[in-house]
């Protein structure tokens, strides 16, 4: 049965409508779990026609094999130079330490992450930020540090982000079965974006809002998986 996660409410409403955000826990999943069966057995029992599943992007990169140990990094020193300049948010690490950074210059290749902090560096001056982010692009907005509020192993791993995740959500809707939405979702604190689903851009807007306050929770919950339910 689902429950709401500690400081989240379980409903909310958006544009005169309510929505239920039912979080939903499952095991600790590892890269040798396959999400289908993760998901399906998660919300088999809670399910209704109507529902949308929404996953983390973090479980769906963890089944792809990408997440990665610190100590399986070995980042180089334009990794260290750069890592030191980036501004550290209570959503998480970022690119603010030199792991991260460095599977960022390999995921976005060093031209771009170069041109990013080159134009950063300067704009940064006249009190514009978020111009890394905008010309790195969302490989390296959506890579995930270590954090000392997430279940081992993963507190000392990098998670970059998922392959394909508008093709995992049209898999996850085909493979269960009912009649349901599925959403791929980068949902945090600050905020978040829907990385692939099998909605529309105006659903996907909506959707957003539905989940802003992060109603999955941000540390150990362990609930990877949610239902958002339309009640009235």
């Amino acid at each position: 049965m689902p429950i709401a996660n500690e400081g989240k409410a379980l409903e909310i409403e958006v544009d005169g409508v309510r929505y239920e955000r039912l979080p939903v826990r499952t095991r600790l999943v590892g890269a040798d779990d396959d999400l289908s069966e993760v998901v399906t057995t998660a919300v088999h029992d809670d399910l209704r026609d109507g529902d949308l599943v929404f996953v983390t992007e973090k479980i769906v990169a963890i089944t792809q094999g990408r997440a990665y140990p610190l100590d399986d990094i070995r980042p180089r020193r334009l990794a260290h130079l750069l890592s030191r300049y980036v501004t550290r948010t209570p959503a998480g690490i970022g690119l603010g330490m030199p792991e991260t950074m460095e599977m960022a210059l390999r995921e976005c290749g060093t031209p771009r992450i170069l041109i990013a902090a080159a134009v950063a560096a300067v704009t940064k001056r006249f009190g514009r930020g978020g111009d890394f982010y905008r010309i790195a692009g969302s490989r390296a907005r959506g890579i995930d540090g270590p954090t000392s509020g997430t279940i081992p192993p993963f507190d000392r791993q990098v998670v970059l982000v998922p392959e394909r995740p508008r093709e995992v959500a049209a898999q996850l809707k085909g493979e269960l079965g009912r009649s349901v939405e599925v959403a791929v979702v980068d949902i945090n604190d600050l905020g978040g974006n829907i990385l692939g689903s099998t909605l529309d851009r105006a659903e996907e807007a909506r959707l957003v809002r539905i989940l802003a306050d992060n109603p999955l929770g941000q540390g150990r919950q362990s609930t990877p998986i949610g239902l958002v339910r339309r009640v009235s």
